[in-house]
């Protein structure tokens, strides 16, 4: 199945390298992908009230987007965070599915055990090794807020921050950021841009550009929560997985990478289709006891600067909706809801209840500032970072 896929995608698209996602999207588009009619009248569940959405934080103004495509496939956005909130398409019976977990309003984002559900996490996201690293000599001490390290850019980290929010069009969000010198002890002023865009051929891309003035270092990713079967629906252990992945990072007792190892012969082999939770409980891999389930970083096998190259596929068991994952970024962690602990109130009403939702989250390795042999995250002063990750959406009916 894995080389199927990457030859369906990256082969088509060489020739767009160097005209842009708008000329990748209309290629995306001729793809032989089955989309989902949905009828105009649909009821969309759960589908947040804007007052709810519509707040004052740190004294800036926070608010409720939506985007719609021609198919009647919406997301709700939110610039504080920059997060998705829901995402409403249709299951294999018709049934209009909310397909991302998110809260009922803003202030419920403001709790500790909700803060990253579905926010743009950084500067830095994953882990850096004791909230510390080296740069051109000079040690950076960064917050730690995940025991002995930094996680996800800290405790306000990009997660926490109100973003500038821009619709351009029902189809398109733009959200930017100005993240200080200094700020978490990073260094530099750096600009962040990160656009949200859904075509009718039911994909949803994310777009990251960032400059900064000073030498800096950048690893960014979106940080949604996931249930292929609705949020509220129970377990995601019964979906099915597929990861282009035949390495992986393994951690040390406090989630920081020690190396690269084959996934052959171990419970992240996900190489070929695989429900998350058959070998979830094989507490005889150091590894699964370390994260308490899967919580590991992936290498991909294929990566490309310019195109987004094939990197995952997950199926929910009950709704036959399937995510295909597709990135420039050279790793994806895989997360299977293993610290969630049913104590959010989530806007279907229903708990955020241990592993009832799993995260891919396309970055660059975890601790990379401080392991050499990993691909940089350094930024140049005055040049760009550029990353794009593409989800698309299909169903499949039961056989």
């Amino acid at each position: 199945m894995i080389t199927h896929m990457k030859k369906a995608f990256p082969l088509l698209l060489l020739s767009a390298l160097a005209t842009g996602c708008k000329d990748i999207e209309q290629m995306l588009k001729t793809q032989n992908q089955k989309t989902t009619p949905v009828s105009k009248n649909y009821e969309y569940p759960h589908f947040p009230a804007e007052a709810a959405f519509t707040d004052t934080v740190d004294g800036k103004n926070v608010k409720l987007f939506t985007l719609t495509n021609a198919n009647g496939i919406k997301v709700a956005l939110s610039n504080y965070g920059a997060r998705v909130i829901g995402f409403w398409m249709p299951d294999a019976k018709g049934q209009m599915t909310d397909i991302v977990l998110g809260m009922p309003d803003i202030k419920s984002y403001r709790q500790p055990g909700a803060k990253f559900f579905g926010s743009i996490a950084g500067r830095y996201c994953n882990r850096i090794a004791k909230g510390i690293f080296n740069l051109d000599g000079v040690n950076y001490q960064l917050d730690l807020n995940n025991g002995p390290n930094s996680l996800h850019g800290g405790t306000t980290g990009f997660h926490s921050r109100v973003w500038e929010g821009t619709h351009q069009g029902e189809q398109q969000v733009v959200f930017s950021y100005l993240s200080a010198d200094g700020e978490e002890g990073y260094p530099g002023n750096m600009i962040i841009k990160v656009t949200y865009r859904l075509t009718d051929a039911n994909e949803l891309f994310m777009e990251y550009a960032a400059t900064s003035d000073k030498r800096t270092v950048i690893n960014v990713t979106n940080h949604n929560f996931w249930n292929l079967n609705g949020e509220g629906s129970g377990t995601i252990n019964d979906h099915e997985l597929t990861i282009a992945a035949s390495r992986f990072t393994p951690v040390d007792s406090t989630l920081i990478p020690t190396g690269i190892f084959s996934v052959v012969a171990t419970p992240f082999d996900f190489m070929q289709p695989m429900t998350i939770g058959k070998r979830v409980g094989d507490t005889s891999s150091e590894q699964i006891r370390f994260g308490g389930g899967y919580d590991h970083n992936f290498v991909l096998d294929t990566v490309s600067k310019g195109t987004p190259v094939f990197a995952a596929r997950v199926k929910g068991n009950k709704s036959g909706i399937v995510m295909d994952v597709y990135t420039t970024e050279p790793g994806l962690q895989f997360y299977g809801g293993n610290f969630m602990k049913g104590e959010q109130k989530l806007k279907s009403g229903a708990k955020d209840d241990y592993r009832t939702a799993f995260c891919v989250e396309t970055q660059h390795f975890p601790n990379s500032p401080n392991q050499p042999d990993f691909p940089s995250t350094v930024l140049e002063p005055n040049t760009k970072f550029v990353s794009v990750t593409m989800h698309r959406f299909t169903v499949e009916s039961e056989k």
